[in-house]
């Protein structure tokens, strides 16, 4: 097998994770990271060897997502109604925490929650977050700072 194919097993399981926080349905979100794996594949050939795989799958999946969101979207305005996911539950003992954090993670802004997933979960260093958000460093600082806050604001119950 080539490097590439085992940089792509590799990276499956932390795809799983940025997937579900992004989609918070565990279908929808093995979708996201199948669609990714089969579109790197696909565009396998656009890839520089050398560079930082995982951030290059990360951007794809979060393209998307983002594709997903905006589908959606429009099935909306057109009446339709959209696929509105739960998290995935946590073993019996967590489950009640792990389901308060997925509900204070969903009442994040989306660009607050990308980058706790990505920083925070992922732990990715701020460069690679900002490269596979296209945005810059003090972007994901100031982001990941105030996601944390609200974050905390909503554990604690004092967020509006």
């Amino acid at each position: 097998m080539d490097a590439f194919r085992e940089g792509l097993l590799a990276a499956v399981p932390k795809l799983r994770r940025f997937a579900r926080g992004l989609a918070r349905d565990a279908a929808q979100a093995d979708d996201l990271v199948q669609d990714c794996l089969a579109r790197a594949l696909a565009r396998q050939h656009l890839f520089e060897p050398g560079t930082n795989l995982d951030g290059w799958l990360f951007t794809i999946l979060r393209n998307l997502h983002v594709n997903h969101v905006r589908r959606a979207a429009q099935w909306r305005m057109a009446g339709e109604d959209a696929l509105d996911g739960q998290p995935a539950p946590g073993g019996a003992s967590d489950r009640a925490e792990l389901r308060e954090l997925a509900e204070a993670m969903r009442a994040l802004p989306l660009a607050q929650r990308e980058v706790l997933l990505l920083v925070a979960v992922q732990g990715m260093a701020y460069e690679q977050a900002a490269a596979v958000l296209g945005v810059e460093v003090g972007t994901v600082k100031s982001r990941l700072c105030r996601g944390r806050a609200a974050l905390a604001a909503i554990m604690d119950g004092s967020a509006p």
